[in-house]
């Protein structure tokens, strides 16, 4: 069983204090200015405080005054009005050394979100934050800062995990990575999901979505990302470390594209605002209509460099499931001409290949990389929703980092709804190629599996590559030095059960790859 640390005790339950309850305990900066004329508000920080995006001299903070963060109309319980929010950042928690303070504005038409982008903070520092307005007191959070470029740094901890529809499960996962105590989280997409779950109730939990309705509209998206942001284990795990966050399909529309999507350019617009309004994400990212600037890249010293890829926005549309055939959807699958990226963001991403600031390089993004091959035919194909699907986008990319001497590549995924290892090869038909680096796939934290079969003898057979598969709900957390990468596969138990203190964080299994010697290593 997990046992809950000190931070956990020092972000108290992520309850504001009332301005009658602690008034006369309150710092001199937490009665600041307010907005003339705004409406009194109860409670605004139902949905917490969380910060994301660390560089060696900032990070973004984050908050959104919602006092009724269900509402069907996606205000959170606001006024149509302008409410002043001060903010404050520290060198500890009891706020007794205070770094940076200052005050914005926060506005109907941002759903009344805040997003701090702090300067001239120091490199590889933890610094603590809180939020005040209209007399209330936020949660405290914590955060760090990447270290300086090029500094040399020994250890670097983060989790990372994807997938958390409302109706499929409570969030333990989150109470792992709470324990787990991380440098950074990482989320890889579907935050939320804009429809209902459509499985059987015994599949579900006893949570209900609030509105019921699709997510279509600006407002639909605020209350669904409202709803998941009130759960306390989602809170408490972005209150304690910076988060870097990317999107799949869900935060707009199932199986969306970015050239032939079904989502309108109305409804695409809508799902990035409402993404933006409630992720720590920095202003760059600010969406401009259908439009929004995803894939970025953070570098955490001489050690790690994380590329955050878009895997959706620019995508060509995906084949028809050829379900393991041969025929006019595999020519399709492997045409030259398509991508999964687009041709910026591929172009992007082998332009930073040519530098090596870090010993490992990270791909922090949506689908499956590797190939899933059932029957061990080259001529069949199947996954389209994969980089499978995407097979010349794939090959430009694998052959890319080769090229370029990348010398240490991991990618990182979600979406599959189950934890998988895989090793990585430019040619998967040839079980003698060389390897080329690995794939860590994290299961979901609630999405539950299409099925908890493992693969069979045979599957696994034509896909010597797969080290690993497991059917649960969790997270993957991991370990870095400049020697080796050690992943841990954590698994929760049973997420349509919400009772505290039974909840049970196990590590299933832990993998290392040794630094300059691709190939992962059961421990």
């Amino acid at each position: 069983m997990v046992q809950v640390n000190r931070r956990k005790v020092l972000l108290g339950g992520l309850a504001a204090v009332t301005a009658t309850a602690a008034s006369a305990a309150l710092p001199s900066w937490a009665n600041a200015r307010t907005t003339a004329a705004a409406p009194t508000i109860h409670d605004p920080f139902q949905l917490g405080v969380a910060s994301g995006d660390p560089l060696p001299d900032s990070v973004v903070l984050w908050t959104r005054l919602a006092p009724a963060p269900l509402n069907a109309d996606g205000y959170g319980g606001m006024p149509d009005a302008t409410y002043a929010v001060d903010w404050e950042i520290a060198n500890d928690e009891a706020f007794s050394s205070i770094v940076q303070s200052g005050s914005v504005n926060a506005v109907r038409a941002s759903a009344h979100s805040v997003h701090i982008e702090p300067v001239g903070l120091q490199p590889a520092r933890e610094y603590f934050y809180r939020f005040k307005s209209s007399g209330y007191l936020s949660p405290v959070g914590r955060t760090r800062t990447a270290p300086a470029a090029g500094a040399a740094v020994n250890q670097l901890k983060y989790c990372f995990t994807s997938c958390q529809h409302w109706e499929e499960g409570y969030y333990h996962a989150y109470k792992g990575v709470v324990a787990d105590d991380p440098d950074l989280v990482l989320f890889l997409g579907d935050y939320i999901y804009e429809k209902k779950s459509g499985r059987a109730a015994a599949e579900r939990n006893p949570r209900s979505l609030a509105v019921a309705d699709d997510a279509t509209t600006l407002a639909l998206y605020r209350a669904r990302h409202g709803q998941h942001k009130t759960d306390a284990d989602l809170q408490a795990a972005h209150a304690i470390a910076p988060w870097i966050v990317v999107f799949d399909d869900h935060e707009v529309m199932n199986n969306w594209n970015g050239t032939t999507s079904p989502a309108s350019a109305a409804r695409k617009a809508a799902g990035f605002q409402a993404f933006y309004e409630h992720t720590p994400i920095r202003s760059t990212a600010k969406p401009n209509g259908a439009s929004i600037q995803l894939y970025r890249q953070f570098v955490w010293g001489n050690l790690a460099r994380f590329h955050m890829l878009d895997t959706r926005q620019f995508r060509n549309a995906q084949v028809a499931d050829p379900s393991g055939s041969a025929g006019p959807a595999c020519t399709d699958m492997r045409n030259t001409a398509r991508s999964i990226l687009g041709s910026t963001e591929e172009a992007w991403l082998l332009k930073q290949f040519e530098s090596h600031p870090a010993t490992w390089d990270f791909l922090g993004q949506q689908v499956f990389f590797a190939t899933r091959d059932g029957d061990g035919d080259k001529a069949t194909c199947e996954s389209p929703d994969s980089w499978q699907g995407y097979e010349a986008s794939r090959d430009r990319i694998a052959k890319g980092w080769v090229d370029r001497k990348v010398a240490n590549p991991v990618v990182l995924t979600g979406d599959v709804h189950r934890h998988w290892a895989a090793d990585l090869r430019l040619d998967y038909f040839d079980h003698s190629d060389p390897l080329i680096g690995s794939e860590l796939v994290t299961t979901s934290v609630t999405s539950n599996s299409d099925t908890a079969t493992p693969p069979s003898a045979a599957w696994l057979a034509n896909n010597p590559h797969i080290k690993y598969c497991k059917g649960e709900r969790g997270y993957v957390r991991v370990t870095t030095t400049p020697a080796q990468m050690r992943a841990d596969f954590m698994t929760t138990s049973d997420t349509s059960v919400y009772d505290p203190a039974s909840v049970v964080i196990k590590n299933d299994v832990s993998y290392v790859v040794q630094a300059g010697k691709p190939g992962l290593q059961k421990v």
